[in-house]
């Protein structure tokens, strides 16, 4: 029989606050790094919209990885169902008439 725990895991709160801090430092460091280039402003602002569809590219690469990785759970949960009910449903000293 399967031994795999039903519950999912879950974060922390300090693992998530890392994440948040983390991401917030890099985004501000990012800005702050384009705004003191010696660029004009078209060039700035360029690698500002670079910088800004690299975070939104993350995000949305973040929950295609996610959603993949549920939906596998979720396929790999309805085979073992199956197969459990298959397996109670079994009896091999059943009369076949």
């Amino acid at each position: 029989m399967s031994t795999a725990p039903n519950a999912k895991p879950k974060n922390t709160s300090a693992y998530m606050a890392q994440a948040a801090i983390a991401f917030a430092v890099s985004l501000f460091g990012t800005g702050a790094g384009i705004a003191y280039l010696p660029l004009d402003g078209w060039q700035r602002a360029f690698l500002a919209m670079s910088g800004l569809f690299l975070v939104t590219s993350c995000f949305t690469l973040a929950k295609v990885v996610r959603d993949q990785q549920e939906t596998q759970t979720l396929i790999g949960r309805i085979d073992e169902a199956r197969l459990e009910k298959l397996i109670a449903e079994h009896n091999p000293f059943k009369t076949v008439s």
